[in-house]
């Protein structure tokens, strides 16, 4: 009724085994210690350049360099013992793919902080703006890329995956329409990030106005915009809006705006002496670059007058600023010096009783 089992089979040869384990311990413990040679030397030629970047790549790349001398080891020891060869097999198609995916990621990383790096040491804002962008939205793709083809190359190491791989490429028509429909946001995505990165229409920390919202570019991913207004909120706006529908980028170049203060007056208003005082007012304050300072009347209508003050600023912020100054001045100084040419004053003047 009950099969007798043959002890032969379940025999452990604890002899392999010692000599497995001999040969794998002494293999890893060898390149562990010529692992922190390496690096101790590597650390120390990085400490004499006068660049940080060597020092950043070696950070990143530590951990998984140890990791990949283990493997080594591991791959070494498996040609001359065969019980380590055994257990290698089954392990190799999965370790091998993670760990050059692995390096090659941490690879991306470190050259996108040293580029980062040198962009923020750099004294060329609208360059170091220009720079960031393409570092972050490139090394964004290339980390996918190596994602993906990671992922790809382990699952494909089992016999089920395998099969799967054989029917798609057998039904390869239909199976590509699938694909293609259904990947198609995702492409898109991608290639408008890259767009963005090739082209730069806008760059991390310009100021952009798009769909109503005005703010700086906080973070460009492949699918969307991030936009921090000046209240603090974030309106996140999809990568493709900027490619498919215009918009505003008031630092493209760089900051130097010109901006205007408009002045609703009364007909009766004496625009020299307000000329005079704007002129007189803006030329006292830091904000203001002397580039531009000129009042014009735009409009002339048959109870009003409008008067545009443009003035202009070597930054956005400061041109925010000097025009919320210059707005304040010359209403105080016209209600001091020219109260009559104040709209709610003619108003009243008309509508009294005779």
């Amino acid at each position: 009724m009950f099969r007798e089992l043959d002890p032969a089979r379940y025999t452990i040869d604890w002899t392999a085994l010692a000599h497995a384990a001999t040969y794998g311990i002494g293999a890893v413990l060898l390149a562990l210690v010529l692992h922190r040679l390496v690096f101790a030397v590597s650390r120390r030629l990085a400490a004499r350049t006068e660049t940080d970047t060597d020092e950043m790549i070696l950070a990143v790349l530590r951990t998984p360099s140890r990791w990949a001398a283990v493997a080594i080891a591991l791959a070494l020891a498996a040609q001359v013992d065969e019980t380590v060869a055994r257990g290698w097999t089954v392990i190799a198609p999965f370790v091998v793919p993670a760990l050059v995916g692995w390096i090659a990621y941490s690879l991306v990383k470190a050259f996108a902080a040293a580029l980062d790096h040198k962009a923020e040491i750099s004294t060329d804002l609208a360059a170091a703006r220009s720079r960031r962008t393409r570092i972050a939205i490139l090394s964004r793709t290339a980390t996918f890329a190596i994602v993906f083809v990671t992922v790809g190359l382990m699952l494909f190491q089992l016999p089920g995956v395998k099969q799967v791989g054989a029917t798609l490429l057998a039904s390869a028509g239909l199976a590509a329409l699938a694909v293609g429909a259904a990947a198609q946001p995702a492409l898109k995505s991608l290639i408008a990030g890259l767009q963005m990165a090739l082209t730069e229409p806008l760059r991390l920390g310009d100021l952009v106005s798009i769909d109503g919202h005005t703010g700086r570019v906080e973070e460009i991913r492949m699918s969307f915009v991030v936009v921090r207004m000046w209240d603090e909120r974030a309106a996140i706006v999809p990568t493709s809006r900027f490619l498919d529908n215009s918009f505003e980028n008031w630092s493209r170049v760089n900051e130097m705006l010109t901006g205007p203060v408009y002045l609703q007056l009364a007909p009766e208003a004496e625009v020299e002496p307000i000329r005079a005082e704007f002129l007189r007012f803006v030329a006292t304050q830091p904000e203001w670059d002397q580039r531009t300072a000129t009042l014009v009347m735009t409009e002339a209508r048959a109870g009003s007058v409008e008067l545009r003050l443009a003035m202009s600023s070597a930054t956005i912020g400061g041109l925010f600023d000097l025009r919320c100054a210059v707005r304040e001045h010359m209403l105080d100084w016209l209600r001091r010096e020219q109260p009559d040419a104040l709209l709610h004053a003619a108003v009243a003047a008309e509508g009294a009783p005779a």
